[in-house]
């Protein structure tokens, strides 16, 4: 190893080119990959170990490192101009982030790099290879996946699907965060043994079932569906379902502030969907809220819909569970792993309207059974899915992997 490395501490670089995890300090724009990179970094550093962030620097006035929290600091690379670029574009500009990466790791060896998403992996494969450095993966998403479920809409760049590939056969380890993602690796050459699943986690301390709620409007029951303004996300699905839901609201979280919401594609889509359903009046779209109100509406909710079409993961089941809310979701990727039906909420087929009004229904109807789902939900997570869990499942990973490298003749001439 670099001559740092112990059983306790390690020297963690973890790599996220266009996801940075600062961006989770405003919440509305975060994504998943935001919150799980900040969250697993905080972890780790909790544990001890010392991580570093590299991230694209997308703003000029960006200084090249910032602390997140205790032990843990974010590194901005410049890599493509200094804005913000569709992630769908910066392919080109990943040789610059690599090259960034291999000058800055010649100078402080980190003990293990963890890349995530592909085009990270795609950086971190040439800069570790270069100075012999053990890389983990996490891809988060799925170009085969995105390809199938897209088609035409899929704005991936053509050779992403080949760069994924390369990346999760050169790479030291996969973590795949569901058992699902593991039946596609191997679909793709990846064999199982090269692959660890570890999920994603949930942020505990703040989605609990104890706090104050949101209001409740002048329906009997309330349902919830949080999420991106995208049509994989199967908001059409719960609003095609309401019909044969009386006396229920559906509020949709997500997509642009409020004031902007008429500006968007696919809520104009949904409204006029609700309006041809004659439930236009039990539709609600809030716009993207900050992180800490999520909880709250969570628990003014009775229950939570979560009906996309393909999910990699899911972090809003989790959420929802943490907060003791039953979930109704699609039988897709990371929900079959999250959710148990009849444990902790329903699993319907995806794309029916039919199959989720009656889920609904039934937990509707039964107060206990929401209930029972809700403290299940809650025990669910808690021993499970909490970041201090999800770190120490990565730290075993990592040393996993640094043991296996230990022997190798390469780690012997670093010594």
């Amino acid at each position: 190893m670099n001559g740092r490395h112990t059983a306790d501490s390690m020297a963690i670089a973890l790599v996220s080119e266009h996801a940075s995890p600062l961006a989770t300090l405003g919440g509305v724009d975060a994504g998943g990959q935001n919150v799980h990179v900040a969250r697993l970094a905080a972890a780790l550093a909790g544990r001890g170990h010392r991580v570093t962030v590299y991230t694209r620097r997308d703003a000029p006035d960006l200084a090249q490192l910032v602390p997140l929290c205790p032990g843990v600091e974010v590194h901005h690379v410049p890599a493509g101009p200094p804005h913000p670029v569709p992630k769908d574009e910066l392919l080109p500009h990943m040789t610059e982030f690599a090259r960034h990466l291999a000058r800055s790791w010649r100078l402080r060896p980190p003990d293990v790099v963890h890349s995530h998403f592909w085009m990270s992996g795609v950086a971190c494969l040439q800069a570790a290879r270069q100075l012999r450095l053990p890389l983990v993966h996490t891809y988060h998403a799925l170009g085969t996946v995105k390809r199938r479920h897209q088609g035409a809409a899929d704005t991936s760049p053509a050779s992403r699907v080949v760069w994924e590939t390369e990346v999760g056969i050169g790479c030291d380890r996969v973590i795949a965060t569901c058992r699902d993602e593991v039946l596609e690796l191997a679909a793709m050459g990846i064999p199982e043994h090269r692959v660890s699943v570890v999920p994603c986690g949930v942020d505990t301390d703040r989605f609990t079932p104890l706090g104050p709620a949101a209001p409740r409007g002048p329906y009997r029951y309330r349902l919830l569906q949080v999420g991106r303004m995208v049509p994989r996300k199967g908001a059409a699905v719960s609003i095609a379902a309401l019909p044969r839901l009386p006396g229920a609201e559906l509020v949709v979280v997500g997509g642009p502030a409020r004031e902007r919401l008429h500006e968007d594609a696919e809520v104009r889509r949904l409204r006029g969907l609700a309006l041809a359903s004659g439930v236009a009046d039990r539709v609600r779209f809030t716009g993207g809220v900050p992180g800490e109100q999520i909880a709250l509406l969570m628990r003014g909710a009775d229950l939570v819909v979560c009906p996309a079409d393909y999910e990699p993961f899911g972090i809003v089941p989790l959420e929802a569970m943490s907060c003791g809310r039953p979930v109704v979701a699609t039988t897709v990727g990371g929900h079959l792993d999250t959710v148990t039906d009849p444990g902790t909420g329903r699993l319907v087929p995806p794309r029916s309207p039919t199959a989720l009004a009656l889920a609904v229904r039934g937990l509707l109807a039964d107060p206990a059974a929401r209930a029972a789902c809700g403290a299940a939900g809650r025990r669910r997570v808690l021993s499970r899915f909490s970041w201090s869990r999800v770190a120490e499942s990565t730290e075993r990973v990592y040393q996993d992997v640094l043991t296996s490298r230990a022997g190798t003749p390469a780690a012997a001439a670093r010594n």
